[in-house]
């Protein structure tokens, strides 16, 4: 009787999963099958320009280990009007972009909507080289080249998590990055936006400007570190070096003006940047400190939670669940760092996303029933309307707040 029930619990269980793989499949294939038949292709119904909300595009990277942390934070905030870039770093192996590649291609309106792309060619990622600033740049021209439409670039690593839904950085983002370009410092470090003294500003310099450094990663296959030379160099003449944040949001038009050129400040600037340490936290801060068209143009604020040792190290400390609370009240729209499949982005997805496991953030553009078994953003309607999120409210009184210090004031590159 044992060995009977055995068998029809098999049986059951058999049937039970069949069930639940036909219906996953039936939602899939309704979704492809009102795609394949619609006269219209998903990404035609984007609608740009004024009167429709803005879009980003998204360079989200990682190194070797990270192709499932990048799929997460994917999906966290994916969202049709978006594009996105996918960058797992020369230490990684093929198997493993082509895994993440995979993983991209199974989710149903990143099929439909062909805005996620995936490098299959890497650059290598030297820290604190200037690898780093290499590929930002490369990232931003291949999105310049393959996406039209976005307005603003926008740069993620595979520790970091967004606290905000995708509709609520679309909704303030028309008047909040008004001004033409937000660009990112770090407080207490920026250099002509807040007032050092001069013997720290000095020691600032004499650390992180006037080394002279190589990063072996443009001519070696293997990783390595950077190397110091023997002798420093001065200041230059030529410009002024401002220094921040590594973690930046740029518009387009200053992009275009960094990679086309039509000026020689960026590639000067560039040149310069190439023997520096963290060249990724001085090269976009000075280009647009240094050029009349944008200088000015700047938010002070990098829009992200971090929690610092004391006395601080080269990185913050990874977050945990006794840090929700703070970040959830935080007013920041992403927060850094995190080990892979923490407990704490659990929280953020059911308190701040309300994403399920393996399924984009839903916003107004999901249209599917909500439930267990069925993925809501696998079907779609209007991709060109947007609802506020839980974080909303408190997104907004963050950015109001940096909007009005920035307007007290007006000379932001002195």
């Amino acid at each position: 009787m044992g060995a009977e029930r055995k068998w029809l619990f098999s049986l059951f269980l058999a049937a039970f999963i069949s069930f639940l793989m036909f219906l996953s499949f039936i939602s899939g294939f309704s979704s492809s099958y009102n795609n394949a038949f619609s006269s219209q292709k998903p990404s035609d119904s984007v609608l740009r320009g004024p009167g429709h909300p803005p879009a980003f595009a998204y360079y989200i990277f990682g190194g070797r280990g990270d192709a499932e942390r990048i799929f997460r934070l994917l999906l966290a905030v994916y969202h049709p009007r978006n594009r996105y870039l996918l960058h797992i770093s020369a230490d990684g192996g093929d198997d493993e972009r082509s895994r993440l590649a995979a993983l991209v291609k199974s989710v149903p309106a990143v099929r439909a909507f062909e805005n996620v792309d995936v490098f299959g060619k890497p650059d290598p990622n030297t820290y604190m080289g200037s690898t780093n600033i290499a590929a930002v740049l490369r990232a931003a021209a291949v999105l310049l080249k393959v996406g039209g439409g976005w307005d603003w670039f926008l740069t993620l690593s595979a520790m970091d998590y967004p606290l905000v839904t995708q509709d609520g950085m679309l909704i303030l983002s028309s008047f909040m990055f008004g001004t033409g370009v937000l660009l990112v410092y770090f407080p207490g470090v920026v250099c002509g936006l807040v007032r050092i003294p001069v013997f720290i500003l000095a020691q600032l310099w004499s650390q992180r400007i006037e080394p002279i450094v190589v990063d072996p990663g443009f001519y070696l296959a293997r990783r390595t570190q950077i190397f110091h030379a023997t002798e420093k160099r001065p200041m230059p003449e030529a410009f002024k070096v401002f220094t921040g944040s590594p973690w930046v949001v740029l518009s387009r038009s200053f992009l275009e003006f960094c990679i086309f050129g039509w000026d020689n400040l960026p590639r000067t600037i560039l040149m310069y940047v190439n023997n520096l340490i963290l060249s990724q936290e001085v090269y976009f801060h000075s280009v647009i400190c240094n050029s009349p068209e944008f200088k000015n143009t700047t938010v002070n604020a990098d829009l992200r939670y971090f929690v610092w040792d004391d006395p601080p190290k080269m990185e913050p400390h990874f977050l945990n669940a006794s840090d929700y609370d703070e970040m959830a009240k935080s007013g920041a729209a992403f927060a850094r760092q995190f080990g892979k499949d923490h407990p704490v982005l659990d929280m953020i997805d059911k308190k701040i996303l309300l994403r399920g496991r393996n399924r984009a953030t839903p916003g107004a553009w999901c249209k599917g029933r909500q439930s267990w078994l069925v993925d809501p953003c696998s079907q779609w309607g209007n991709v060109n309307v947007v609802k506020p999120g839980p974080q909303v409210k408190i997104f907004e009184e963050s950015i109001n707040k940096l909007i009005s210090d920035r307007n007290s004031e007006l000379d932001t590159c002195t």
